[in-house]
């Protein structure tokens, strides 16, 4: 099963949790206190509640309807309806597998996430309300401050001698979640202009009829 950027690691800090999709999948991912970070299916197994509109306590997460605490593996550690009570070993949440790596998180449903180390730094992740195939067209097209992308492979470009990879997580038939990352080092005035040209794409490949 195919690895997929689901966000930017500064974007979860501590103590947080947010909603993702991977290959038509609900996921939650959090971040413990301990910066430890997990990503589950997006379903608490007592009713079914949206475990991204959950809390984090310490290292666990509490399920928003009633309040069951989940420790890092997915294991229920505590019902507080019922507060005296070692909730068995079968209550569990699904985990997948997470890895962080060049300041970008990969979830993969099937075994162990690997992430790919670009040697880039994280700009910015963002939707796009088009597919994967028109989103890459659009990058691919698109000038930054009058200069083409050029040798677009495995999702990278050259723009002005600066390597830029263009991440891609398909998340529904016309819409995708994008992950672009720029050369180490790149200045303020050049990251203000790549952002500007995530935008221009964006816009093409809406422009597009999101196919």
């Amino acid at each position: 099963m195919t690895t997929r950027p689901v966000g930017l690691t500064r974007d979860l800090p501590a103590a947080r949790v947010m909603r993702a999709r991977v290959d038509g999948t609900e996921i939650a991912v959090w971040r413990g206190s301990d910066g430890r970070i997990a990503a589950w299916n997006n379903r608490c197994p007592h009713r079914g509640m949206a475990l991204s509109h959950g809390f984090v306590r310490g290292n666990t997460l509490a399920c928003l309807y009633h309040g069951w605490h989940f420790d890092g593996t997915g294991r229920c550690r505590q019902i507080p309806a019922h507060p005296d009570l070692e909730p068995p070993e079968t209550i569990h949440a699904q985990p997948y597998g997470v890895v962080e790596t060049g300041g970008v998180i990969w979830v993969a449903l099937e075994g162990g996430a690997m992430g790919a180390d670009t040697g880039l730094d994280p700009l910015r992740s963002f939707m796009v309300g088009a597919g994967e195939a028109a989103v890459m067209a659009a990058f691919a097209a698109t000038p930054c401050n009058g200069t083409a992308p050029e040798g677009l492979k495995n999702g990278q470009v050259q723009i002005d001698g600066d390597r830029v990879a263009v991440l891609c997580n398909p998340v529904g038939p016309a819409q995708t979640q994008v992950t672009v990352l720029a050369g180490q080092g790149a200045g303020v005035a050049r990251r203000k202009a790549l952002s500007r040209w995530c935008e221009a794409a964006r816009r093409a490949a809406e422009a597009e009829g999101g196919s």
